[in-house]
């Protein structure tokens, strides 16, 4: 049969055995008036009071909002407040990319991220993590994470998070406390939450908040800076919007990762020989870096020496000279780089996502479907492939009736064991 895999901004249809498992999360319907309905939320939040009576004139404003590797409907959110704060001056209302880690979006990204009308009435700021003259220290959490934050978003009046949630592939769930930290929080702070042990820790995974130790400590980050209105909204596979919830930072996103958990959460009676998964398409699949997401979702499923088939776009390479591409290729093993950030005393930037993808090649091979070169692909210690099919009928010849899951939507979906 015939599934079509979410790949790039088009996706690719690929042939599997007929016999094949295939799980997708259950998406609600789509919200044909959302920039309405994200007014209406505004004005009857949960546990809080309207957005509306919060804003006073001559206020600055501060938005998070999320990077160009996300595929968040930001004009719609901002369009609804720009609305509801009618005449508001567009050196008082900010937006904050909310970076994190991550490389800083391009001028091409923002126009493609953000309409005319947004971009002439708001003024864009991008987050840099390693900019230290931009980044305040507020002291540190009760396990002694440095705290350090956008300076320009703390001097906000009224600070608004807008997020999108899904599952979180060590955070539990995305969206919420994550617009403040790691979105707005300098690098020190950002290492200090995806230390090796956290990362390294059973609850660090999908659709767990309830001692997860990552999230905890982001939330309480967010609550020491606590925004004074969250926006979170749910989305189906064409990024489209199903569900809105606005108000108290905590209220209205426990009640947002229910939902998504829910919905996305699969069950199966059993593990596989091979998993083949997305990256969700475009944005999410730019990067060999957002891929992981995609491969620790299959490998909840598949077997111990089983194989997982990442399709995944990588538009934007590894990212080429980042410092996730620095630590692939400082070992010559993904087993050596366990040992490595086992025995090292100091934080590197991007070392989670290593740390990620080595414990998952201790289990499963990995293969990857991309646009990448056999190079970029070989010092990732990834393994290229360019036809899934070949991959199938050569498994055939050593397992007989090799046991298949797909994931055509990739990390949108939590699949597990029952």
């Amino acid at each position: 049969m015939k599934i079509r895999m979410d790949y790039g901004k088009e996706g690719i249809e690929i042939d599997i055995p007929d016999n094949s498992e295939v799980l997708i999360p259950n998406h609600k319907s789509e919200i044909l008036d959302p920039i309405n309905s994200i007014n209406k939320s505004l004005l009857n939040p949960i546990n809080s009071k309207s957005l509306l009576s919060l804003y006073k004139e001559g206020m600055t404003v501060g938005i998070s909002v999320c990077d160009h590797t996300r595929a968040q409907p930001r004009n719609e959110i901002i369009t609804s407040i720009i609305n509801l704060f009618n005449g508001i001056k567009k050196e008082k209302l900010l937006i904050f990319i909310a970076t994190g880690s991550h490389r800083p979006t391009s001028e091409k990204e923002l126009k493609e991220m953000f309409n005319d009308y947004v971009i002439s009435n708001a003024t864009i700021i991008i987050h840099d993590s390693e900019d230290p003259s931009n980044l305040e220290d507020l002291g540190q959490t009760s396990e002694n994470i440095p705290i350090k934050l956008n300076k320009q978003w703390i001097k906000c009046d009224l600070k608004i998070t807008t997020g999108f949630v899904e599952p979180h592939f060590f955070a539990g769930f995305s969206g919420g406390p994550k617009m403040v930290a790691p979105g707005l929080a300098g690098l020190e702070t950002i290492m200090n939450l995806h230390d090796y042990d956290k990362i390294n820790n059973k609850n660090s995974t999908w659709g767990l908040i309830e001692g997860n130790p990552i999230h905890q400590q982001i939330s309480e980050i967010s609550l020491l800076n606590k925004p004074d209105f969250s926006i979170d909204l749910t989305l189906n596979r064409e990024n489209k919007i199903t569900g809105i919830y606005s108000g108290d930072l905590f209220s209205e996103h426990s009640i947002a990762c229910k939902d998504v958990k829910k919905d996305s959460m699969q069950k199966t009676n059993k593990l596989y020989d091979l998993v083949i998964t997305s990256n969700s398409g475009y944005p999410l699949d730019q990067n060999l870096y957002q891929t992981i997401k995609g491969v620790s979702a299959a490998a909840q499923i598949t077997k111990p020496g089983g194989i997982i088939i990442s399709v995944s776009e990588c538009s934007d390479g590894i990212p080429f000279k980042s410092n996730y591409e620095k630590l692939l290729e400082s070992v010559n093993t993904p087993k050596e780089y366990l040992m490595k950030l086992k025995d090292q005393t100091y934080l590197e930037p991007d070392q989670w996502q290593v740390q990620v993808q080595a414990q998952i090649q201790e289990k499963n091979k990995v293969m990857l479907y991309s646009k990448l070169n056999e190079k970029d692909v070989s010092k990732s210690h990834l393994i290229k492939i360019n036809n899934i099919e070949e991959i199938i009928e050569e498994l055939k010849t050593q397992i007989k009736d090799p046991s298949i899951c797909v994931l055509p939507e990739g990390p949108q979906t939590i699949p597990y064991k029952i």
